[in-house]
C-alpha cells in the first residue's frame, strides 16, 4: 500500500448556528477559527443547518408558499389600471 497519498485529518468542531450544538469529529476541512475543547484544539466550522436543526430530522413543520413562480411573477408585475 502506498504511503502519504491520503489527506491528513485533524480534529474539527462543526457548530450549528441555530441550536449552538457542537459536533466533534475528524475531517480534512480546515478553518481559521480554532477552539480548545477538553484539552484538544479543534478547527471550528460554523454551519447554518445541521441534522440537529433541519426540519427533516426534527419533525418540525415549516410554512411553504403554495403560490407558484409564474403566479408570483404575474402578481408582482401586473399592470395597475
Amino acid at each position: 500500500m502506498k504511503t502519504d497519498i491520503h489527506p491528513k485529518t485533524h480534529p474539527v468542531c462543526f457548530r450549528d448556528v441555530s441550536t449552538g450544538k457542537n459536533f466533534l469529529t475528524r475531517s480534512t476541512a480546515k478553518s481559521d477559527r480554532s477552539e480548545t475543547i477538553d484539552g484538544v484544539e479543534y478547527h471550528v466550522i460554523v454551519r447554518d443547518v445541521t441534522m440537529d436543526s433541519h426540519p427533516v430530522y426534527t419533525g418540525e413543520k415549516r410554512f411553504v408558499d403554495t403560490a407558484g413562480r409564474v403566479e408570483k411573477f404575474q402578481n408582482k408585475f401586473r399592470r395597475r389600471r
